[in-house]
């Protein structure tokens, strides 16, 4: 087999691969003798097929699956003989005019992954910003569950009922005069103004009293799930038991109990968790940018151009799909056009950080164990590389200094929005320069204004992402 290189320019490389002919056939010759005494044929024993038939009446599949076989390991030898890690799927076409009897010429192009070294994690220094979660905080929370969890009880005898108000009904439901499936029921509540059940339903029991029935006409909507029901008139006949009216919530055991929990000290103790575990998403964010901004710093070398498109057309996709979504779509995609150079320079940052986390993972043996894999598929996630990431980024949040700091969560937002607003710029420097940046480019850099740096608010949260690494 012979290998020679045809192109070498960056992290791109090209060669033509010559697979002899005798290779080939041997590996048809092997196959022919392996699969023969399985053959069967008209007019022979089992096992007694002569090699010559079997080749004259398999030999296509066969030749084409050692020709496969043959590219195959020609990949392998290409890969351990030039000591290279490929980047991204190889290109591999076979030289026009190729017939079985014949040497198959391959020519392959791929990139390839560039040489990283690894940086010296001594002396890494993190500042860990954490939020108190306050008692008010968690009484707060309590309320607005309270405020949520409607207790009802039942009204003054007479009362007619009101937006608000609770009924328990009987009702059954008929299309031009005939009951149809799934529309009766007994003992239903429903609350007027909840909009639960179907336009014009509850508005048509305003009013109405215990005891009363009544027969009310609707329409169901065009699209509404049952094809037999969408965009039909029908009619239900109602039959009120009680109307009750929402009651004061008390918060107390009681309350808590009427959730399912054994007291207010348990549901109190759950939602401080709740709080203490969505500001520690923040505090990890905050470390995980500058940390990511630490290894940016100190690492400037090249990355696959076809890694960087993929990236880059993820993060343009995911723009232009909200830009789609603003009042003035037209305007909200001129915006990010504009800054269009600066999403590519993001796109070559996430690369560049993704491949640093994993060459600094496999040289200090970080893995992901089979438990990790496992709750993985269980948790239905796709890909593997955010999860190894993740692991890194712990096993250098083990390895550095932490100063914990107690701040508010107002400071906690500002620091994160201020190493987001360092990564765009150092994203921004390594982009090509345009003849005029618009306006909000410049009060982005300002921090404070990170958040005007993209159209109507909501593409800055695509930029934040600035500082996180690739997923391939």
């Amino acid at each position: 087999m012979q290998i020679v290189e045809t192109t070498n320019e960056g992290l791109k490389r090209a060669y033509t691969v010559t697979i002899p002919a005798s290779v080939i056939a041997e590996k048809v010759e092997s196959e022919v003798t392996k699969i023969a005494p399985q053959v069967q044929l008209p007019g022979f024993r089992p096992g007694k097929v002569p090699a010559n038939l079997v080749k004259k009446r398999f030999g296509a599949q066969i030749h084409q699956d050692a020709l496969s076989g043959s590219i195959r390991e020609a990949m392998d030898k290409l890969v351990a003989d030039q000591q290279i890690r490929p980047a991204t799927q190889p290109e591999v076409s076979l030289g026009e005019g190729y017939a079985e009897g014949s040497d198959a010429v391959l020519t392959i192009a791929l990139e390839v992954l560039p040489v990283i070294t690894a940086p010296d994690l001594t002396g890494l220094k993190l500042d860990k910003l954490t939020v108190p979660v306050a008692d008010a905080e968690v009484d707060e929370a309590v309320a607005r569950i309270a405020s949520n969890a409607k207790r009802f009880v039942d009204a003054e005898e007479g009362r007619e009922a009101q937006n608000g108000d609770q009924l328990t009904i009987d009702f059954l439901g008929k299309l031009d005069g005939e009951p149809f499936d799934g529309g009766a029921a007994e003992g239903q509540a429903l609350e007027i103004g909840a909009n639960r059940f179907i336009p014009g339903f509850e508005e048509q029991l305003v009013g109405a009293k215990a005891g009363e029935t009544r027969v009310i006409t609707v329409t169901f909507p065009a699209e509404y799930p049952a094809a037999n029901l969408a965009g039909k008139e029908a009619t239900f006949d109602i039959t009120v038991h009680a109307v009750k009216v929402a009651g004061e919530t008390v918060i107390d055991d009681e309350f808590a109990k009427s959730l399912g929990l054994t007291d207010l000290e348990q549901l109190k103790g759950l939602l401080r968790g709740q709080l203490e575990q969505e500001t520690a998403g923040q505090t990890r964010t905050q470390m995980k940018r500058q940390l990511l901004d630490v290894l940016a710093e100190g690492h400037d070398f090249d990355v696959p151009p076809s890694m960087v498109e993929a990236e880059f057309a993820q993060i343009w996709q995911q723009l232009t799909q909200e830009a789609s979504r603003e009042e003035n779509p037209e305007e909200a995609l001129a915006e990010i056009e504009a800054e269009k150079d600066d999403y590519r320079a993001i796109a070559v940052r996430r690369v560049r950080l993704g491949l640093l986390l994993s060459e600094i993972g496999q040289q200090n043996g970080v893995e992901i164990t089979a438990q990790e894999m496992q709750m993985l598929v269980a948790q239905a996630a796709q890909l593997r590389a955010p999860l190894y990431e993740e692991k890194v980024v712990d096993f250098l949040f083990d390895k550095a200094e932490v100063t914990e700091k107690e701040v508010t969560k107002e400071e906690l937002q500002a620091a994160i929005e201020a190493e987001d607003t360092s990564a765009k710029a150092d994203a921004a420097e390594a982009a090509p320069k345009k003849k005029a940046a618009p306006k909000k480019k410049a009060e982005a850099a300002e921090g404070e204004e990170a958040a005007e740096a993209a159209p109507k608010k909501k593409a800055p949260a695509k930029k934040k992402a600035a500082e996180e690494p690739a997923a391939e």
